[in-house]
């Protein structure tokens, strides 16, 4: 590939075809989870290498752990990380 044959995206191309905001976006950049360029006060990013960090970001089936989003989960699960409390179900109850 050739340099003239590289599709750039702006960062508000980039964002959207994310499905992030900008800042986001920024995060993402200064991680190092997505390559970018600077030229001047611009920055852009490779087309390819978005669609690349689109792939590395997929789920694999059966990978997610997470609890009372699975349909399967035991009754009285909860969206709730483990170790932490309902503050407005807590309060409700203090009354």
């Amino acid at each position: 590939m050739t340099t003239a044959d590289i599709q750039w995206l702006n960062t508000a191309e980039s964002a959207r075809r994310l499905g992030v905001t900008p800042r986001t976006l920024y995060r993402f950049i200064d991680d190092g989870q997505l390559p970018a360029y600077r030229f001047g006060r611009v920055i852009r990013l490779k087309e390819s290498e978005v669609a690349d960090f689109i792939e590395r970001c997929r789920i694999e089936p059966g990978s997610l752990d997470v609890v009372g989003l699975h349909p399967d989960a035991p009754s009285g699960s909860t969206d709730q990380p483990q170790g932490t409390t309902d503050t407005k179900a807590t309060a409700a109850t203090d009354a």
